[in-house]
């Protein structure tokens, strides 16, 4: 059976998404951004996990599509908390590079999932 990348990396990324919440409230004392967090960067994996049983292809598409405003929100929650000194630069840099490879592996599959739809009309 084929290696679902983008079901392990989201879920990988769940994984250190959790451990950052569990970090941010315990060290750093964030309640407010840290769960807008949490609840984002683990929706990325659970939309992907939601998509391998879509009803259809436009249905597939259509929960990829969401997983990817997934990514953007984690994105900007990532960011406003190094802006605002939450997270250390290696902090950031280190989980910014998975969230930069899920948008790519996300749009990737949108964009191969659209074709391939047009190319069976």
């Amino acid at each position: 059976m084929k290696e679902n990348v983008i079901k392990n990396k989201s879920f990988a990324f769940a994984l250190r998404i959790v451990k950052m919440f569990q970090y941010l409230q315990t060290e750093k004392k964030e309640f407010v951004l840290s769960k807008q967090l949490l609840r984002s960067g683990t929706a990325i994996g659970a939309l992907v996990r939601e998509a391998e049983q879509a009803e259809s292809k436009s249905d597939f598409i259509h929960k990829m599509a969401i997983a990817q405003k997934e990514t953007n929100e984690t994105d900007y929650w990532i960011e406003l908390l190094f802006q605002s000194a939450y997270l250390h630069e290696s902090q950031y840099k280190s989980i910014i590079a998975d969230v930069t490879e899920l948008k790519k592996l996300l749009a990737s599959i949108i964009i191969t999932s659209k074709e391939n739809r047009n190319d069976k009309k």
